[in-house]
């Protein structure tokens, strides 16, 4: 059963929240992020990201990013930007994007959890981003990234969340300069907080990784490097129903066709798909159809009849575009590890994709088609895993918001 606790949340103050409150650190490269914050002294990037304030071109994964994020975080403590909670709360947290919501727990879930696969995976992670993102925790002892959960719905957890949403007033609530509305309650009544954490352990027999893998194995790893933190025992999460979840298009781009002309790969590929020409950037409307854009050209991959198998993790599209195509025809065996490929998530669009092939830095891009939020805790429950950044979640969690200190 899942293990989660309220905790002591580092956060703004009320009347700086917007400011604070910034994009994960890993949907922003460095140039971004450095014209994010520009002209904002308490922005979260100066923590998340904090080469942008060092010289541009230093190495990101250097020390001297991790001690400037350091220092940056103890400046925000000791000019009251941010303070410490007075006693452990839980916090809801509720994301409006296009008229949609969706509406989360956020808590600190107990890391050996994780260990016992009582906190289910679905990706492999890349070994790079873990080494960062524990440089990062370790150097300034908190957990400032969110990793975001999702379990199966129990009405029971839902009404208390609804009804404290109905009866209290928010902490914070403010639309950020994209559009999204983020509104958090603290939950600070010790009897309501005791009813929340009792039906976790005696109603939710597992919680899934919808978003954040590496955040998860990275608090997990430094765990095991601070014996003696009790904090460091739990992590920072924010636990969704499934009613409240939808995944977007996760999609590729590729570097170069490993040897292969253009020619040459649209008659390979036609063993294993129908492929038509397209006048408009396609976005898959159907399972097991992709879109291709290859030297300024929109193309769509139908997938042909026995080319993939029916078990949960073949009949993915994911799986079908790793198998036919990533890896028969262009040479990339671990989507983890290869540095010619890269992921794009469907909130920046197609227009990312073909700016990212029309620019020369990719050669080709492919749309893939969302998979289900059922399909993950199937894939996950049966102890397989996608390839990886299967699935894209959108509206995101704004870091700065409400940070995990592992010595408060």
């Amino acid at each position: 059963m899942a293990h989660i606790q309220p905790f002591k949340a580092l956060r703004p103050q009320q009347k700086l929240a917007q400011q604070v409150a910034s994009p994960p650190y890993d949907v922003l490269n460095s140039e971004e992020a450095r014209a994010a914050a520009k002209g904002n002294a308490v922005s979260f990037l100066h923590v998340t990201k904090s080469e942008i304030d060092l010289p541009a071109g230093i190495d990101t994964h250097s020390e001297a990013v991790y001690d400037k994020a350091n220092q940056n975080l103890q400046q925000f403590i000791a000019d009251n930007t941010l303070f410490t909670e007075d006693k452990p709360c839980y916090y809801i947290y509720t994301l409006v994007m296009n008229g949609r919501s969706q509406t989360g727990l956020v808590c600190v879930s107990s890391v050996e959890d994780y260990f016992n696969d009582m906190i289910k995976k679905h990706e492999f992670t890349r070994p790079e981003k873990e080494k960062d993102r524990i440089d990062h925790m370790r150097t300034i002892q908190a957990q400032t990234g969110n990793v975001f959960l999702a379990y199966r719905d129990v009405d029971e957890i839902n009404n208390i969340i609804n009804k404290w949403k109905n009866d209290n007033k928010p902490e914070y609530d403010f639309t950020a300069d994209d559009g999204i509305q983020h509104t958090i309650w603290i939950v600070n009544s010790g009897t309501v907080n005791d009813s929340i954490t009792r039906l976790f352990a005696t109603h939710v027999p597992y919680t899934y990784i919808a978003d954040g893998h590496h955040r998860a194995a990275s608090a997990a790893k430094v765990s095991t490097q601070l014996p003696d933190s009790t904090a460091a025992k739990f992590f920072l999460t924010t636990i969704f129903p499934a009613s409240e979840l939808a995944i977007m298009d996760y999609n590729r781009v590729v570097k170069d066709l490993n040897g292969l002309s253009s020619d040459e790969l649209l008659k390979n590929l036609e063993e294993d798909f129908t492929i038509t020409k397209t006048s408009k950037a396609y976005s898959p409307a159907s399972l097991h159809e992709f879109g291709m854009y290859l030297d300024k050209q929109w193309y769509i991959l139908s997938s042909k009849k026995g080319t993939f198998t029916e078990d949960p993790i073949g009949i993915l599209d994911v799986t079908i575009l790793s198998n036919n195509v990533l890896d028969k025809w262009l040479g990339i065996k671990d989507q983890r590890t290869d540095k010619r490929i890269d992921f794009v998530g469907g909130i920046r669009g197609l227009v990312e994709l073909e700016k990212r092939v029309d620019s020369g830095e990719m050669k080709v891009a492919f749309s893939l088609h969302p998979v289900t939020i059922q399909q993950l805790f199937d894939i996950a429950d049966s102890g397989n895993v996608m390839p990886p950044k299967s699935t894209w979640f959108e509206p995101k969690l704004r870091d700065g918001l409400l940070t995990h200190a592992l010595n408060p």
